[in-house]
């Protein structure tokens, strides 16, 4: 085995256990979401998604994204959306988790060169507009009658005020908050 290859291998390792490590806080940080009460969870696990996204790559932000997803496939809220049309629910969740966290490793990689910080700011910003984006015409689509009952009739009006409103500012204001400290645990990653 050539000097490269054992690098590499250690590279491979290395980023496995990362990984790992993420996928790990990804479940943790979403099953504990669960048990956050209101109509809707806020999604915590965006944060070890930017983190895989940008350490790992998009790949990995698309792994992470992905398990993400599946948590949430067991969370108390999607079982109204379950009911509803369960092929819908279980395309939407998975799509919006995998396509966010790719979306985010795309973002830090092209301006990781550029600039670390604003790198790791737009992948923070770009992981919770993409998940919440595909989730709103997700429910445009596929859930709107499920909506009109809840809403009072103004479907788009409750779909941003609830979910647009609370649940993306929190997401994106706890991504926002916490890129500083992504950075530092990128630094000492490399």
């Amino acid at each position: 085995m050539s000097i490269s290859s054992r690098a590499d291998n250690r590279i491979n390792i290395k980023k496995l256990v990362y990984l790992s490590i993420l996928t790990a806080c990804v479940v943790a940080l979403q099953c504990i979401a669960s048990f956050i009460p209101g109509l809707l969870s806020v999604n915590l696990s965006l944060v070890p998604i930017v983190i895989g996204a940008a350490v790992c790559g998009r790949y990995a932000g698309g792994w992470l994204g992905l398990v993400c997803g599946f948590i949430i496939l067991f969370d108390p809220t999607t079982s109204a959306f379950m009911s509803f049309n369960a092929l819908a629910t279980i395309s939407l969740v998975i799509v919006k988790g995998v396509v966010s966290g790719f979306l985010g490793g795309v973002a830090y990689s092209l301006l990781e060169k550029w600039n670390k910080y604003v790198a790791v700011l737009v992948s923070a910003i770009v992981v919770p507009v993409v998940n919440t984006g595909i989730f709103f015409v997700g429910c445009l689509l596929f859930f709107f009658d499920l909506f009109v009952g809840a809403a009072g009739g103004s479907v788009v009006n409750y779909l941003i005020t609830v979910v647009i409103g609370v649940n993306f500012l929190l997401e994106v204001g706890i991504n926002v908050v916490l890129a500083p400290t992504i950075l530092r645990l990128i630094n000492i990653k490399k």
